[in-house]
């Protein structure tokens, strides 16, 4: 999957910086800033939505976040925007609907 994300996204046009796990993502954020992070909700060590809380709290609080799942239950969708992403996208998807998703609000964050 990370695979897959990260080719639609530099077919976009976006550089990526990629994680392997949650507690990856987080040693990297101080790296930042990012103009978004997308994250899977399911992932080793630290939960996407874990992730989210954390980043929501840190000086990256006001990068666009998009959750990634194969949950498309409305509270499931509920549950992750209400801890702060921005977006949720439902497994399986097409590389157009992430950029499509992704685009303004990197744009309205810019």
């Amino acid at each position: 999957m990370r695979a897959y994300v990260r080719a639609a996204l530099e077919a976009g046009g976006h550089e990526v910086v990629e994680a392997t796990s949650g507690l990856d993502a987080l040693r990297l954020l101080p790296r930042g800033p990012y103009a978004a992070v997308v994250t899977d909700i399911n992932m080793p060590d630290l939960s996407g939505l874990e992730l989210v809380s954390v980043i929501r709290r840190s000086s990256h609080r006001a990068t666009p976040i998009v959750l990634i799942s194969t949950e498309g239950r409305e509270s499931d969708r509920a549950r992750g925007l209400s801890l702060g992403a921005n977006a949720y996208v439902t497994k399986p998807f097409a590389p157009a609907a992430l950029l499509a998703t992704i685009e303004p609000l990197i744009q309205a964050a810019g």
